[in-house]
């Protein structure tokens, strides 16, 4: 039997991270997935808010980069849930428990800190493109005679022109 479940959507508000009494941590939060279709009548999409909790390195990495109004992909399992509540009640709930959280977005150009900046370095900062890559021996795929392109300093990437005439489709 299977049981897995992939949702994406925006969180409803900042993660609640809250600890076992064996210091075990967990995670919970809300994410809106809006339906991939809209009512009969032509109205707008509706929306469902689905309860998400995540255990130990996962409930940790999402406390620590998502925040209310972050897009984020969940993958985990479907689990039901019976309790009573305060008036006697019996309840039944629906939550993802997660396995895996991912960004839903990328970080935007500008320098604003939006909802998908988890604290990632920027481009520039990071090693350049051009730079040899090195084989398990140590030496550079560019001298290595394999499949490595010519080190030539400059980039390997070439600005495309706005003019597509050229192209089949």
């Amino acid at each position: 039997m299977l049981n897995h479940i992939t949702i994406m959507g925006r969180l409803t508000r900042d993660p609640e991270l809250r600890y076992t009494q064996s210091q075990t941590p967990v995670a919970s939060f809300t994410v809106a997935v809006d339906r991939d279709f809209a009512s009969r009548d032509g109205g707008e999409r509706q929306t469902d808010f689905i309860d998400v909790v995540a255990w130990r390195q996962t409930a940790e990495f999402v406390s620590k980069y998502f925040n209310k109004g972050s897009m984020v992909v969940v993958s985990g399992r479907l689990q039901i849930r019976d309790w009573t509540d305060r008036d006697g009640n019996k309840r039944r709930s629906a939550e993802v428990v997660a396995d895996n959280v991912y960004f839903g977005e990328s970080k935007r150009r500008d320098d604003s800190a939006p909802a998908g900046n988890y604290g990632r370095e920027p481009r520039e900062s990071r090693e350049s493109y051009d730079a040899p890559r090195r084989d398990s021996y140590g030496s550079s795929r560019a001298d290595s005679g394999y499949g490595g392109r010519q080190s030539s300093g400059a980039s390997a990437f070439s600005e495309l022109e706005d003019d597509d005439g050229d192209l089949p489709f």
